[in-house]
């Protein structure tokens, strides 16, 4: 069971921290958690934190000068005035409930980003069920590139940043909003980017009608002097901003009534060329350096927000022409006897099959996908959707389901050897990561491309492959 997220909101926390001298976070290895702890050291607190092991992330906190353990101990906290948790640690935390105990003021982490982004001028948020983490990215390169000195806080890693943050100056912060359990209706933001709306976190999410009654909730939080750039070719977007009362700056590819459009659409290698229009007027022209059309989508809403920001037209062609995408997504890896390999994020129907759609376009004779499903309750809710998600891969190798947050009940008794199965003779069902590496080291070749996706420990593969640079 997951931890609720808190909301004290900006003010509450500004006053309960108004004494404090030191923080101390449960789970600040994620990807979130060590942008905050970062940041929080910054500012001159004295900094702490616990995460079950360690990695890249803890490392730098580490090297930074901040202790981080690898054990769950009450004692920890001694010395602390405040803690700052994930939803995804339990009730039950040791640490969580020694906090509680000593009467420390204890903030989820998506309250407590909502409390750090009041500082700055322009908040711009960037949602979606899908896109986020690489729109994220592309806004970061643009910004950066342009001179704009942002702060960042991203959920992917971007070798400019040396990581997935930036402390940079007060006009500009950037964050990646997410939606699960609504976190994201802790933020203030002036600007909230959505990308796209669809199922996902059955676990948490019920209904549609919830999920677009959540973004509709998260595009108020910008207030009435506030703007939203909304992905108008996506209908449950439209629908979500019903009862919107600030500015909508819209963008489509299909729709070509909004605001910021694309024209002259060509692929260059599976990477796609284009012109931004504004209101049917030309603004610049991109030639991207990722693949995929819906980065197409994601380059009209970075250029949107960045207008909005002060970048210029020419800024952000060149900015989106010369991102190259940020880590874990389609992350070029090395070579496996002559084939390429590609590291991937996706986990959810709608993203694998935009990934193979935009690597079959790349000119590679054979497609290989190397799948690890996230939870049970994404896999079963949206189990069709998968099946038919990978028509763009030649053969399909599935590990087993990864389990997370509290999802390690399996009622439906849902699996990757029934999805492959469902899918038929090009998908293969393997019982662990040793049997896949030997399959992919026996049977890939020169002119192959291998694409290893999944949100879990899919990642601990490629140290079983000893790729090539």
């Amino acid at each position: 069971m997951s931890t609720p997220n808190t909301h004290f909101g900006a003010a509450e926390i500004g006053r309960l921290l108004a004494e404090a001298k030191s923080v101390y976070f449960i789970g600040v290895g994620g990807i979130h958690m060590s942008s905050l702890a970062h940041i929080t050291h910054v500012r001159g607190y004295r900094v702490g934190g616990y995460d079950r092991a360690a990695s890249a992330l803890t490392k730098r906190l580490e090297e930074e000068g901040m202790p981080i353990w690898y054990d769950l101990d009450p004692a920890h906290l001694d010395g602390y005035d405040a803690v700052v948790y994930t939803v995804a640690i339990s009730p039950d935390n040791p640490e969580y409930v020694r906090a509680k105990e000593l009467g420390l003021p204890c903030f989820s982490r998506a309250d407590y980003l909502g409390y750090i982004m009041e500082a700055y001028h322009n908040r711009v948020g960037i949602s979606g069920m899908h896109g986020k983490s690489t729109c994220t990215s592309m806004c970061a390169h643009t910004f950066l590139a342009a001179g704009a000195d942002p702060t960042i806080i991203s959920g992917a890693e971007l070798d400019e940043m040396g990581g997935a943050y930036h402390v940079g100056g007060e006009q500009h912060f950037l964050f990646e909003a997410c939606e699960y359990m609504d976190s994201f209706l802790d933020f203030s933001p002036t600007i909230a980017v959505i990308l796209n709306i669809e199922m996902d976190h059955p676990d948490y999410f019920t209904s549609m009608e919830q999920i677009r009654t959540s973004y509709g909730a998260f595009a108020a939080k910008t207030g009435k002097d506030g703007r939203v750039i909304a992905n108008y070719d996506d209908a449950n977007v439209r629908a979500s901003l019903e009862y919107y009362a600030g500015e909508i700056i819209t963008f489509g590819v299909t729709n070509k009534s909004a605001d910021y459009t694309a024209a002259n659409i060509s692929y260059a290698n599976g990477k796609p060329v284009f012109d931004i229009l504004y209101r049917g007027e030309y603004l610049c022209h991109v030639r991207l350096s990722v693949s995929g059309a819906h980065n197409i989508y994601n380059s009209l809403a970075c250029a949107a927000a960045a207008r909005c920001c002060g970048i210029t037209p020419e800024q952000i062609g060149q900015g989106l022409s010369t991102f190259t995408g940020a880590k874990r997504r389609m992350e070029y890896k090395g070579k496996l006897r002559g084939a390429d390999v590609f590291d991937d994020y996706g986990h959810h129907p709608t993203e694998v099959r935009a990934t193979l759609d935009g690597v079959a376009k790349m000119g590679y004779e054979r497609v290989w996908c190397v799948f690890q499903p996230h939870t049970y309750s994404r896999t079963a809710e949206l189990f069709e959707e998968f099946a038919a998600a990978f028509d763009s891969a030649d053969r399909i190798l599935f590990a087993d389901i990864y389990t997370a947050r509290g999802d390690e009940v399996n009622p439906s008794q849902v699996s990757s050897e029934k999805l492959a199965n469902r899918i038929g003779e090009k998908a293969y069902y393997y019982s662990s990561f040793d049997a896949i590496a030997d399959e992919l080291r026996e049977n890939v070749f020169a002119g192959d491309v291998v694409i290893i996706m999944g949100a879990g420990d899919i990642f601990k593969l490629y140290d079983l492959l000893e790729l090539e640079d």
